[in-house]
């Protein structure tokens, strides 16, 4: 459980936003705990954490291995390139619902902003899966 909890709560810059939130406005912000994106991923973190503590704890022969390996597998591909992509189509969207005025759209859709930002690049899920390869090594 501890190498779980730490690998998200140390990778999450969401933690970063919360405090600087409340400094600059003397108020708790907490929609940045249910934002996504950022760097490092801390899902992958999170995956990898877990991961490898059931490594260490049970061995990589145990049948919990492969599961938490697989499970982490499709976090992190989620992660890197469904949610990513998503996040892609969300940004044509906007911008094609911003220069068409001609579309028709149901009541309220036209200012309803699409979130760009839902997936992670390579490079933020590799840094959120090593900080929690490392995370899972040093909590025993």
């Amino acid at each position: 459980f501890l190498s779980f909890f730490l690998s998200f709560f140390l990778s999450s810059q969401t933690n970063e936003q919360i405090v600087t939130s409340y400094l600059t406005s003397r108020r708790w912000d907490w929609r940045p705990l249910f934002d996504s994106g950022g760097m490092p991923s801390s899902h992958s973190a999170l995956c990898m954490g877990t991961t490898t503590a059931v490594a260490v704890l049970h061995g990589v022969s145990s049948s919990l291995f492969p599961i938490c390996l697989g499970f982490s597998a499709i976090v992190m591909y989620d992660a890197a390139n469904v949610r990513l992509q998503a996040g892609k189509h969300a940004q044509i969207l906007n911008a094609v619902v911003a220069k068409t005025r001609d579309l028709e759209l149901d009541q309220g859709l036209r200012e309803t902003q699409l979130k760009e930002v839902l997936g992670h690049s390579k490079t933020q899920v590799l840094c959120g899966a090593l900080l929690g390869i490392l995370i899972g090594l040093v909590v025993r």
